[in-house]
């Protein structure tokens, strides 16, 4: 009999359709990269998921990230995310954290739970914490890395750390998983150079985290870090429902 799922069965068997089921994933950041992996999630069917992101839908969101229409900004991302997910699958159990990931607030999140993490926030520091929680507690982790400033959405690729070139971020963090000796780390990145973005003296700058890698706010578009949230999440749903 047809389901919503039938045709994700066809590729991924009744097996691998049982094991996303039972999977227990979580996904820091609701981003463009983050709202689109989160589609990918949901739509293959993974029974639990947890949200993590403190951030509210914005004006500036609207060019790129899937959970950012006129109805919904100045709601919470994680919000939107949940309540988009439910209605795709009202079977699916979602949590919601409206919490921004660093240091301070790892020990908020049971990392042995989780049969995968995926990293798509933009701040080393949350980054590399993240990893080594997600690592010290022998729980999978993805992590993409930038997508600001590209035009190129087929130069992505998934590779380890210690293999990637040109992208600044990826150079950063594969400078910092040495230095902590954090090896086999799973990423998604692109080849691509970054371009330099135009100045627009309409667009007043972005606030920037604490233990952000940007210098000024990245130029970004609609398919570049949707490209990089599908494969980051594709990489995921591909694994968890194999043997």
């Amino acid at each position: 009999m047809a389901d919503q799922y039938s045709r994700t069965r066809l590729l991924l068997g009744q097996e691998g359709m049982e094991r996303l089921r039972s999977a227990y994933v979580a996904l820091f950041g609701l981003g463009g990269v983050g709202g689109y992996a989160a589609e990918v999630l949901a739509r293959s069917g993974v029974g639990h998921i947890d949200l993590i992101d403190d951030d509210t839908v914005s004006l500036t969101n609207l060019n790129r990230q899937l959970l950012a229409t006129h109805s919904t900004i100045g709601k919470y991302k994680v919000d939107v995310a949940a309540e988009r997910i439910r209605d795709i699958d009202p079977t699916i159990e979602v949590r919601v954290f409206r919490t921004f990931y660093l240091p301070e607030t790892e020990a908020l999140f049971d990392f042995t739970r989780y049969d995968y993490v995926l990293d798509a926030i933009d701040t080393v520091t949350g980054k590399l914490a993240l990893i080594a929680q997600a690592k010290a507690a022998g729980t999978r982790v993805i992590s993409c890395m930038g997508t600001g400033n590209k035009l190129d959405p087929t130069a992505f690729t998934v590779a380890d750390i210690s293999k990637t070139s040109g992208c600044p971020l990826a150079r950063i963090m594969r400078k910092e998983c040495a230095k902590r000796g954090l090896r086999d780390v799973k990423v998604v990145y692109s080849r691509e150079l970054p371009r330099e973005p135009a100045a627009d003296p309409s667009d007043p700058p972005e606030s920037q985290r604490p233990g952000s890698s940007r210098r000024s706010t990245p130029g970004s578009t609609a398919f570049v870090p949707a490209a990089a949230g599908l494969i980051l999440a594709g990489e995921v749903i591909r694994e968890l429902s194999q043997i």
